[in-house]
């Protein structure tokens, strides 16, 4: 075995131990699941425990219930910006420094180009660091016996608040992903990284409510070059929703390992899905994509390690890949959903 076994230990045992972990549960016991969490996350930052990491979890998944329980009745998104940021010469869609990004530029370029790159919005270095915890998260996954969990909670499946459920493991792993929710410790690395890009702040303005995660659709990738890409809009299966999806790009992609291939302007309507050949009910296919492209045609962005492109479940994309690549790509794609719209069935874990 290639990890270190720590000796199990609930969080009453950490607590125990750490004044600040006992003041969080006591916060947590009396219902104040956001503040728990925010003491959890503190506590956890200045000293790293797998069980803190496994709490935190849990307590998202406990306060993404409560935030669907209480939506707000009438979310508004915000006005879009009137003028927006040039068009990155390659990506052809409005490119923005992390400074630049603005919850009204980003409604702007959503509205006009589908979609808004971020160059930078993660640290670089962590940013592969995190491409190097999910290798690990899939190796200790194909070692541990079924129903193991690692105790270092790379991967660690997460039991969510009834009646919600996952299925959907079996195919996400076939398409060469690890849910997030699935892997505590990268979980926690994920919104960390998230929130000191100060994306808390922008998707809860941007969606006009704080925003839950779906365990289902926050899934860290690894596509090889030989994967297969079929165009979608993630629209068409998750209902009518209000919805902003983050794909950070972990690694160098889009000339030397698969990046993305988009359609860079707004399309608002669901394309015709489910043509000849098309292997899925949702897949558009290759000549449909071409024809609701129209003149903005196709494009495959290049990213960087920390770049991410921001966009919604009407955008029309799919893998951009090649056989002659060198190289995997590595990713996350999180989608931020407003729980006055949540995709029905979808597992909550607030941010």
């Amino acid at each position: 075995m290639f990890f270190k076994r720590r000796k199990d230990e609930d969080i009453a045992a950490v607590a125990a131990r750490r004044p600040e972990v006992a003041e969080a549960e006591r916060l947590a016991g009396e219902g104040d699941l956001f503040a728990a969490i925010e003491g959890l996350e503190k506590a956890n930052a200045e000293r790293r425990h797998p069980e803190l990491e496994r709490r935190i979890r849990r307590l998202r998944n406990l306060a993404g219930v409560q935030l669907l329980h209480d939506p707000p009745s009438d979310p508004k998104f915000p006005e879009p910006a009137t003028e927006l940021p040039p068009l990155g010469e390659q990506s052809r869609v409005p490119e923005v420094t992390p400074e630049e990004l603005t919850p009204e530029v980003l409604r702007g370029a959503i509205l006009t180009n589908g979609c808004l790159l971020v160059r930078g919005l993660m640290d670089r270095d962590r940013a592969l660091a995190l491409a190097d915890d999910i290798d690990r998260a899939f190796a200790i996954r194909e070692s541990l016996d079924e129903g193991k969990a690692d105790p270092d909670g790379y991967y660690d499946e997460l039991e969510p608040e009834p009646p919600f459920s996952i299925t959907e493991r079996p195919w996400v792993a076939g398409a060469g992903g690890v849910l997030a929710a699935d892997s505590p410790r990268l979980m926690f690395e994920m919104i960390d990284a998230f929130q000191r890009a100060g994306l808390g702040t922008l998707i809860e303005d941007y969606l006009g409510e704080r925003p839950a995660i779906s365990a289902q659709k926050c899934t860290l990738r690894k596509a090889e070059p030989t994967v297969g890409g079929a165009w979608h809009q993630d629209g068409k299966f998750l209902g009518d929703v209000r919805s902003l999806n983050v794909w950070a790009s972990l690694s160098r992609c889009g000339d030397v390992a698969p990046s993305m291939d988009i359609v860079p302007t707004r399309i608002g309507y669901h394309v015709e899905s489910g043509g000849e050949g098309a292997t899925l009910d949702i897949q558009v296919t290759d000549e449909d994509a071409l024809a609701a492209a129209g003149d903005a045609g196709v494009v495959r962005p290049i990213f960087d390690p920390g770049d991410a492109l921001l966009f919604d479940d009407l955008f029309l994309h799919q893998t951009g890949s090649d056989p002659s690549m060198p190289n995997p790509r590595y990713a996350i794609e999180s989608w931020f959903f407003g729980p006055s719209a949540y995709p029905h069935g979808y597992v909550p874990i607030a941010f």
